[in-house]
């Protein structure tokens, strides 16, 4: 009794039990293809397809129409009924995923999962470790690139119709770290990614992105429960609950829309000026201009943004100014003193302190104080 009630509140109403047939079946299909598309991550495919014929399997209706579920407290997956085992759909792929990356302590408890940490009193990375594994499914089952417009906002996504706002926000950290550590720590449950991110950015940006990805995620869960109500108030006719639904539904709906851009540019920016950092030579500025200008295939927009194109022109202005220093001092070295080059501080900025400015060029050489000063200018 006390199975089902966790089960019935999970949304979960079981119809059967798979057999042993069906069971190796799923297990060989699920393994072939994650061995097949992450071959880099040394995957073994008999043990994997042993571990995944060992869970309990069935098939079951879910109250939110999932396509399957893993349910970790039982260590059980869950299936639509009309689920076609031999091409299996992303959703399904994505909660065998789950399984994978189960960590489990001496007593049996998840203490990890992916990117989930439950070790802290606060649980972190719930929903980055959803995000990875949708990307890790989506890429499984070759889904295609497709264009979508949520809450005003526009952009490309593999992964249209599940998070797909925050797997477009963790395809920009990759972006800047590469692929491999996020996928590594996904079906791991390492810190690789984690640390790999901060080396490119910080770890104060990486802690904050991770709260905005919760946060956006419990917003659209509020907006759904909203737009069941604003359903009822209708069917009732009750037009005081419906004025009220729909100014929270907008709300709701501003909330994301300004967390997740909030997000984005706290990505570009952390990263990018971490990446001008290293310019050292003119091969390093070529390639800081073409990384930067690549980004915009990743990025989020909506009528009237225009915070990349200003931002943009503030680091082609630094990068000029590297570019001056490089020609003059040759491979940049900050270990060593660089005289104050008061000719090209007087080109660049006209002014009659001349020490003034080649101070507050120095530190913008630097980085000193760079990037604080974009975001205060952008808040």
């Amino acid at each position: 009794m006390r199975k089902d009630f966790a089960l019935k509140k999970a949304g979960i109403t079981v119809i059967r039990k798979l057999s042993n047939m069906e069971i190796n079946e799923i297990a060989s299909n699920i393994s072939d293809k994650i061995c097949e598309f992450f071959p880099e991550h040394n995957i073994n495919k008999t043990d994997l397809s042993i571990e995944l014929s060992r869970v309990k399997m069935y098939l079951a209706q879910f109250e939110d129409n999932s396509a399957a579920k893993y349910y970790y407290k039982n260590n059980s997956m869950y299936f639509k009924e009309n689920i076609d085992f031999e091409n299996i759909e992303t959703p399904a792929l994505h909660e065998c995923l789950h399984f994978i990356q189960a960590v489990r302590n001496k007593r049996g408890k998840i203490i990890k999962l992916g990117l989930y940490d439950l070790t802290t009193l606060k649980p972190t990375g719930l929903v980055l470790n959803e995000a990875a594994v949708q990307l890790m499914a989506s890429h499984a089952v070759s889904s295609k690139v497709d264009s979508v417009k949520y809450y005003d906002m526009e952009f490309s996504t593999e992964s249209p119709y599940y998070y797909p706002i925050e797997c477009a926000l963790v395809k920009q950290m990759t972006y800047f770290t590469g692929i491999y550590p996020l996928y590594h720590s996904a079906i791991y449950s390492d810190d690789i990614f984690k640390n790999t991110f901060i080396m490119k950015s910080n770890e104060k940006t990486f802690k904050t992105i991770i709260t905005n990805l919760d946060l956006i995620e419990q917003y659209e869960e509020k907006l759904h429960k909203e737009n069941s109500f604003l359903s009822c108030a209708e069917g009732n006719n009750n037009s005081t609950k419906i004025t009220n639904c729909q100014k929270n539904i907008e709300q709701l709906k501003m909330s994301i829309k300004n967390l997740t851009l909030k997000t984005q540019e706290l990505i570009l920016i952390s990263c990018t000026y971490s990446n001008l950092n290293l310019v050292r030579d003119e091969q390093d500025v070529n390639e800081f201009k073409n990384k930067l200008y690549n980004f915009k295939d990743f990025l989020i927009i909506t009528e009237n943004y225009t915070f990349f194109n200003d931002f943009y022109c503030q680091m082609m202005e630094e990068l000029d100014i590297k570019r001056e220093l490089i020609k003059k001092y040759g491979i940049l070295n900050y270990f060593k003193d660089i005289k104050e080059d008061f000719a090209l501080v007087k080109t660049k900025q006209e002014s009659s302190n001349l020490f003034k400015i080649a101070i507050e060029k120095i530190k913008s050489l630097l980085h000193l104080d760079s990037k604080e000063n974009f975001l205060k200018r952008n808040n």
